[in-house]
């Protein structure tokens, strides 16, 4: 999904400047606009966007979608941040003071507690930050300007630090996307940014753009931020259809419709165990001295067997209830194993939360390895097989619910911060060809 970030100046009122957006969104494909300052405060309603839904907000801050797409949530829990659940991924936009250091200092403190609040969700902070996040992202004539405080920065990192966030266009040299004259000095600014969670940068590019605030199409005096994010919007339903147009043609879609996840459909029936199971068994469980393991999303259970038949205290857990793994009631297992499942899960944030529920069984000072396919075989299947994008994965199944991702150790390792889980000192790296995994270890307070 191609989402676009920029403060419109409050010119959206405006037939003009509203034709031009209209323009350059049609041009590019944009299919969620997140605006600062988007109209007169004073306006009643709204300016109607064509080919896009008003998804909500005010004359400081507003969202529409493409009226293909439903809505998504949208809330303001400030006048300066706003709300938006965009399917798995939740975005903060955000217009900080443009007058008053302290007071965006302030206001940073806040945006890190509620991305704390969030408990590791994915995440975008996206908009007007007002400040430039390094003395070079600020000029005043030649010289480095002031108006940034060494507070705000300080507070800024701590904010990227904690939540995990990358400033995905701090570039070597700065793409400013300011620029006026002040005391017949020119000043200029990065301070329209996106502030991404790191195990995303790899599948989202983040672009400026400075052609909207030049020439006779301009229409607003900020560069806008094209975000392209691994994100595939539902579809919106449609009003007062009383049949399809497949129905009146004849001719049915070119593909089904999705139906609900069923990552459990992608489990195999194995008369013996996985590989994956026998490298930990051969040379995992004796250097970590593993006494106990959970199988944590164990299908149908022939890894659990293989484990007991290793003389393992060995548990299974499946959330898919037919495959008859209830959810253990003990917890600090010496080590937990996660076989094939991230990369069937179809979102960042049910990686995430599945992490955080494995990770829950293992003691304190206790391990974590996760396996999952590799990104180049399932690149291989997803074009042999030609599956369907979605996310930032495929549809391997349409019709049966299923998806698949390649996942590299370095994305293991990036989704495992976040359920609270480090790489795991001096583990031994397992054979196992043409897939990838990692050693994590749980932290021991």
């Amino acid at each position: 999904m191609l989402l676009a970030s920029v403060n419109l100046n409050k010119r959206l009122g405006a037939a003009g400047a509203r034709s031009h957006l209209a323009a350059w969104l049609r041009e590019h494909g944009v299919k969620a606009v997140l605006a600062q300052e988007p109209f007169k405060p004073t306006d009643p309603t709204p300016p109607a966007l064509g080919g896009f839904t008003f998804a909500g907000g005010d004359g400081h801050l507003a969202a529409w979608t493409s009226e293909d797409l439903a809505p998504p949530a949208v809330s303001s829990p400030r006048t300066w941040v706003q709300r938006i659940e965009l399917e798995w991924l939740l975005v903060l936009q955000v217009h900080l003071d443009a007058y008053a250091g302290a007071s965006r200092a302030s206001q940073l403190a806040e945006l890190a507690a509620m991305a704390a609040a969030e408990d590791g969700r994915p995440l975008l902070i996206s908009g007007d930050f007002n400040l430039a996040p390094r003395p070079e992202d600020g000029l005043f004539g030649e010289e480095t300007s002031t108006f940034t405080t060494d507070a705000e920065r300080q507070t800024l990192r701590q904010l990227m630090q904690r939540a995990g966030l990358v400033d995905t266009t701090a570039e070597t040299a700065p793409a400013f996307t300011f620029e006026r004259v002040f005391s017949g000095k020119p000043s200029r600014f990065r301070c329209d940014l996106a502030l991404l969670s790191d195990h995303l940068t790899a599948t989202t590019t983040v672009t400026p753009d400075a052609s909207v605030r030049s020439g006779p199409k301009a229409f607003t005096d900020h560069s806008a931020l094209l975000i392209d994010l691994p994100v595939t919007g539902q579809a919106a339903e449609p009003d007062d259809v009383l049949f399809a147009l497949s129905e009146l043609t004849g001719q049915g879609s070119a593909a089904p419709a999705p139906r609900e996840y069923q990552p459990h459909k992608t489990a195999m029936s194995r008369q013996g165990p996985s590989p994956a199971s026998r490298a930990v068994t051969e040379h995992l469980t004796g250097p970590l001295g593993v006494q106990s393991v959970l199988d944590h999303g164990c299908g149908r259970g022939a890894d659990v067997a293989h484990y007991r038949s290793a003389g393992l205290d060995a548990e299974g857990f499946d959330p898919h209830d037919d495959f008859g793994w209830p959810r253990p009631e003990r917890t600090g297992f010496d080590l937990v194993t996660s076989m094939f499942v991230l990369n069937v899960l179809p979102d960042p944030w049910q990686r995430i939360q599945a992490l955080k529920d494995a990770a829950s069984f293992a003691r304190p000072g206790g391990h974590v390895v996760v396996v999952t396919r590799s990104p180049e075989e399932i690149t291989k299947a997803a074009a042999d097989g030609s599956w369907t994008a979605h996310h930032d994965g495929f549809w391997s199944s349409q019709s049966k619910g299923t998806f698949q991702r390649g996942i590299d150790p370095g994305e293991i390792t990036a989704l495992a911060r976040r359920a609270g889980l480090a790489p795991a000192a001096g583990a031994p790296v397992l054979p196992l060809p043409g897939v990838c995994h990692a050693v994590l270890a749980n932290p021991r307070t």
